[in-house]
């Protein structure tokens, strides 16, 4: 039994961190947190963000849902079979929670990446559930490559946002009406309610996240976190190793 204590205590201790930001605002922090599925979601995109907030939920009432078309599994694993020449079985699914149609009301909307952002058919119900969900959240996340995939909802028109670093020039391609940054880690966009945070390519949304809970709950609590997953966090979102050699000018 001491051998369960010793390991179960960090995770207990840590759980418990009073959210000292929280408690002296009089804004009720974030309860419910909604994840889109698509196929070929990047898996980091999703399961980041989600390691992060199950410390949130020690703490406090907080849920997490994952929204689809449907409740089948939402694998990782390519549509087409040239995009796994070997057949190799390396693709998870994760099954949703709710379909779009019976998803709860939100406090904060994330959109993750992955290759699956580009096939131009099968994500029109995506899309249209991230249009008519976006008025009615406090706040949407994007991460990696799901910048791409609000773009082409439409919610980042006339906004700021950047994204993977690879997939820049498909991801800019998305929408000409969003100002592309080429050089950040995230960005904070404040033009409109709700505001929308985008980061850049997928550990980038750990970044983000973390940031996002320190303005949210506690520098303590998102200092903690870091230090019990072991992140080296980048907190300046100007600081962004793998940036485009280009200017926000070409891009918007």
């Amino acid at each position: 039994m001491g051998g369960f204590l010793q390991f179960i205590w960090p995770i207990v201790s840590l759980l418990s961190i009073p959210l000292v930001s929280a408690v002296l605002s009089n804004t009720p922090v974030p309860r419910t947190y909604g994840i889109v599925l698509f196929r070929m979601f990047d898996m980091l995109d999703v399961y980041g963000p989600s390691e992060i907030l199950q410390f949130i939920g020690g703490s406090y009432p907080t849920n997490i849902v994952y929204i689809a078309e449907t409740l089948e599994p939402v694998t990782t694993r390519p549509v087409m079979a040239a995009m796994n020449p070997l057949n190799s079985s390396v693709y998870p699914s994760l099954t949703p929670t709710h379909v779009f149609e019976t998803a709860p009301d939100l406090d904060v909307l994330i959109i993750p990446g992955g290759p699956g952002w580009r096939n131009p058919t099968s994500l029109n119900a995506t899309m249209a559930y991230i249009r008519e969900t976006t008025p009615k959240v406090r706040q949407v996340l994007t991460i990696c490559t799901g910048s791409a995939l609000a773009a082409r909802a439409g919610i980042l028109n006339g906004k700021r946002a950047t994204a993977n670093k690879s997939s820049w020039p498909t991801t800019v391609a998305a929408n000409p009406n969003t100002t592309w940054v080429p050089s950040a880690r995230w960005v904070e966009d404040y033009s409109s309610s709700p505001p929308i945070w985008s980061s850049s390519g997928v550990t980038a949304g750990i970044d983000m996240m973390l940031h996002w809970v320190e303005k949210t709950y506690s520098a303590e609590n998102a200092t903690n976190i870091a230090r019990f997953i072991e992140h080296v966090r980048i907190t300046d979102p100007s600081i962004d190793p793998f940036a485009r050699n280009e200017t926000v000018a070409e891009q918007a």
